[in-house]
């Protein structure tokens, strides 16, 4: 059973408790820590299972008490993870479930009662609890996170220690405890880190838990000087525009509530880099208010896409895409082409680049037997098949042996992939990876699954945008979780009015008094961009938006629907090919740390908030 029990060491004395005289806040000595540590079956919080939960509760210097427990994972532990942590499966024996130990520890932690959360790389503790409590059907407690590696690099310089391991900070700051990959002995050592840090944290003005958490995410003073740009901003779904002096735009951003989104900017909610360095020379916010989050996702892909602002990444460049045509020929060809035009052909992607186009294109290639030459043939004029038709990888219509009925046929599974049904495309491919596994050429079997895996997931891809571009007219509704609906018209891929019909309001009688704006609601001066009349990433954003499950069709011209055979029935087996290959990386290297945190090459006399380089793991 888990077990809370009260520490026998001697009490130590508060540390660094001279404080200056304008100190606000919650003094660091007032705040009760709870410092945890976990001990898994590995790094995915999704996959992996907690295998012991230990607990350090300080206050002011002194240990209040501790919380330790076995957990049985219900599953096998992997021998390297047993040879790391000295966990076997013999000793989870009896031991209690992840369902009888986690209300234990939240009782013992009392996070709901304003206690801070300490781990050494917090992410990773903190994932696994969130994950149980939400298997279980918990509600997460809300609480404020300290993770004592992002305050040793804030803190030690690269010339005192090499990196920011706990095997490397706790001797550095003289802890009694060794950390031995056990939970509460590497709780007891990040609780000995935690102390050091505040020593050094006291000469450096941090003496509050703001002041803490504040200097953990490095606010610029940048940042904070502009915190008044989001005070008059409305509280309700929308984009807003960051932009600088010259009124030229900086970033382009969507949130559910713009105030409260621009103001995180300004905050410690916001660690990325580039985005201070954006903060420093906005001087203005524009907004555009919106109905809902859909209409919001929309008009911020469509902003991004006609100002192109200096600090977005994704959508800027949408016509970079390109797709595999199914050329519109007596004999058919694949083609990778810059733009999908409404000429009856068929079409696969869109891809980012050209390569991941030519590797789908190939993995067709392993499958069926397509010419690949670009000469415009003509059954009246054969020429001279080459090498590949002699190899069996071409059909060879080249030279008069197939009718272009036979061709057709040839090239009919590629057809209904694309349309409905992959199997006749895919299974082919499967057969072969199991031939050359069981001749053991692991390799080329390897290289066929992953163009198999490209191959499905471009037709998934593909099948989501054309089940959305065919529609003529859709009208869609979803709950806004205050009795009210949130409303979409989309034709053809593409939003044309987006409503929100508040509590009590008849949803089809909102529809019938905006019939008439329909073509001209969803546009303004702002996102008026020669766009195509479906572009994909807006599709894209309106298919994810219809599959889920709350969202209601109230009008349909046209037919919405998802063939049983289609691309999507093969996820399953895509998530146990990821497992399988996460697998594989673990067994190659079973002690490699994905990320070795370091500290931060800044003296200790440069103040805080000022670095000479990022060093990112």
């Amino acid at each position: 059973m888990p077990q809370q029990q009260q520490s026998h060491e001697p009490r130590r004395q508060p540390r660094a408790q001279q404080l200056a005289f304008d100190e606000l806040g919650e003094p660091l000595r007032e705040v009760t820590f709870v410092v945890v540590d976990l001990e898994t079956t590995g790094g995915s919080a999704k996959d992996d299972r907690i295998t012991e939960i230990g607990a350090v509760k300080v206050r002011g210097g002194e240990v209040l008490g501790e919380f330790q427990t076995l957990v049985d994972p219900q599953t096998g532990i992997p021998p390297y993870i047993q040879v790391l942590t000295g966990i076997t499966e013999s000793m989870i024996i009896g031991a209690p479930t992840i369902a009888a130990a986690l209300p234990s520890f939240l009782e013992f932690a009392g996070l709901e009662g304003g206690t801070v959360l300490v781990a050494h790389n917090a992410p990773f503790d903190v994932g696994f609890l969130k994950q149980a409590a939400k298997d279980l059907g918990y509600s997460w407690p809300k609480h404020r996170t300290v993770d004592t590696v992002i305050t040793a690099r804030r803190t030690i310089s690269r010339d005192e220690v090499a990196n920011c391991k706990l095997a490397t900070l706790a001797p550095f700051f003289g802890s009694p405890t060794t950390p031995n990959h056990r939970a509460l002995d590497d709780a007891r050592a990040t609780v000995a880190v935690l102390h050091g840090l505040f020593e050094r944290l006291g000469p450096m003005g941090v003496q509050s838990l703001d002041e803490l958490l504040t200097m953990s995410r490095e606010v610029t003073p940048a940042q904070r000087e502009k915190r008044t740009l989001a005070a008059n901003l409305p509280e309700s779904p929308g984009v807003y525009i960051f932009r600088d002096s010259q009124g030229n735009p900086l970033y382009v951003g969507k949130s559910k509530n713009i105030r409260r989104r621009v103001r995180d900017y300004f905050t410690a909610s916001e660690p990325r880099a580039r985005m201070r360095e954006m903060v420093a020379l906005a001087t203005a916010v524009d907004t555009v208010s919106c109905s809902h989050d859909l209409e919001a996702g929309v008009r911020e892909r469509r902003l991004i896409a006609a100002l192109r602002p200096r600090y977005n990444r994704r959508s800027k460049t949408p016509d970079r895409a390109v797709w595999v045509k199914v050329t519109a020929e007596l004999f058919p060809r694949l083609s990778v082409v810059r733009t999908m035009k409404d000429d009856g052909c068929d079409y696969l992607g869109p891809f980012s680049s050209r390569r991941a186009a030519e590797d789908t294109i190939n993995a067709i290639y392993d499958t069926l037997p397509i010419r690949r030459c670009t000469h415009k043939l003509r059954q009246s004029a054969p020429i001279n098949a080459c090498a590949l038709a002699e190899l069996g990888k071409c059909s060879a219509p080249c030279d008069g042996r197939i009718s272009p009925q036979t061709y057709a046929a040839t090239i009919a599974p590629l057809r209904r992939a694309i349309r409905s049904d992959v199997g006749a495309l895919v299974q082919p491919m499967l057969a072969r990876i199991d031939a050359l596994s069981a001749a053991q050429r692991y390799e080329e079997a390897q290289s066929v699954r992953d163009r198999a895996v490209a191959l499905i997931r471009s037709l998934i891809r593909t099948q989501q945008l054309r089940r959305v571009n065919r529609l003529a007219r859709l009208v869609a509704a979803a709950p806004d979780g205050n009795g009210g609906w949130e409303l979409a018209v989309i034709r053809h891929g593409r939003l044309v009015l987006a409503a929100h019909a508040a509590r009590g309001v008849p949803v089809r009688a909102l529809l019938t008094s905006l019939a008439g704006s329909e073509e001209s609601h969803a546009s303004d001066d702002a996102d008026s961009v020669d766009l195509p009349e479906a572009h994909y990433e807006e599709t894209e954003l309106i298919s994810s938006w219809l599959d889920a499950p709350a969202v209601r069709l109230v009008e349909l011209d046209g037919e919405y629907s998802c063939p049983v055979p289609a691309a999507a029935s093969w996820t399953p087996w895509m998530r146990k090919i990821d497992r399988s290959i996460q697998t594989g990386r673990r067994a190659r290297d079973p002690f490699a740390h994905p990320r070795t945190p370091r500290p931060l090459d800044r003296p200790q006399d440069r103040p805080l908030g000022v670095r000479r380089k990022y060093v990112v793991p």
